[in-house]
């Protein structure tokens, strides 16, 4: 992100977690038009991070400002109205309802026309055309996947919070939805928070790379300057 660049998101100081426990501990990051890798070991936070951004997790401190507004102590709900997209590790569909349907509840938010949003789902994702009527419960992990990004996308997001999208999937997908992202980046013109365990992958696709340790941003910098020993140190190894 250049210095010039009025950040889609800023956070200052955020602390969350569960159960009293705090896990994120008051961690600061902007993101502006791009992709923004989030790596780190197993328990870094990142799965914790985007929750919170999504809001999900209550805050125990710290702000969160999108689009110039803090949006710190909304629901869920309001902040998916304002714009943020979030696809999930895990859970992300309706089991009992069709592909079609899934769809459908994510296009309830948004403001242009259902079926053109739902023709661009399709374009970007031509399996979930021709799965359109069949349960959600019963699709493959690599087709699930596929559906939750494209519900969260018939939401018309200005920012796409996509936690660790690939984990569990085999490689032909894991490819294939690297892909996706690229295209989302280049052809919605979408703001992408992704947090990975692949790194390799990661680093592929983004532009800005922030490693997360023990809940703290060990380091943020421009993909092209983080070096092997720095992703190292990162992720203590």
């Amino acid at each position: 992100m250049s210095e010039t660049a009025t950040p889609i998101l800023e956070v200052r100081g955020l602390r969350s977690g569960y159960g009293g426990v705090t896990v994120l501990k008051g961690l600061d990051m902007d993101v502006g038009n791009e992709v923004f890798a989030v790596l780190g070991a197993n328990g870094a936070g990142k799965t914790t991070l985007l929750a919170t951004l999504a809001r999900l997790i209550p805050l125990q401190g710290g702000t969160i400002r999108f689009r110039g507004n803090e949006v710190s102590g909304l629901p869920a709900f309001e902040t998916a109205g304002r714009g943020v997209g979030y696809v999930p590790q895990e859970k992300g569909v309706f089991a009992d309802l069709s592909v079609f349907e899934n769809l459908c509840v994510g296009g309830m938010i948004g403001q242009r026309d259902r079926d053109e949003r739902m023709a661009e789902v399709f374009g970007l994702f031509p399996d979930l055309a021709a799965l359109r009527t069949q349960l959600a419960g019963t699709l493959s992990g690599g087709e699930s996947r596929m559906l939750a990004c494209g519900r969260a996308l018939m939401q018309d997001p200005k920012l796409l919070l996509l936690d660790e999208p690939t984990a569990g999937l085999s490689p032909l997908y894991v490819d294939m939805f690297f892909e996706k992202v690229r295209e989302i980046r280049a052809t919605r013109g979408v703001s992408i928070i992704l947090a990975e365990q692949n790194a390799t992958k990661a680093l592929a696709v983004a532009d800005r790379v922030m490693v997360l340790s023990l809940g703290e941003a060990f380091l943020t910098e421009e993909t092209g300057s983080l070096t092997t020993e720095k992703l190292k140190q990162g992720y203590r190894i």
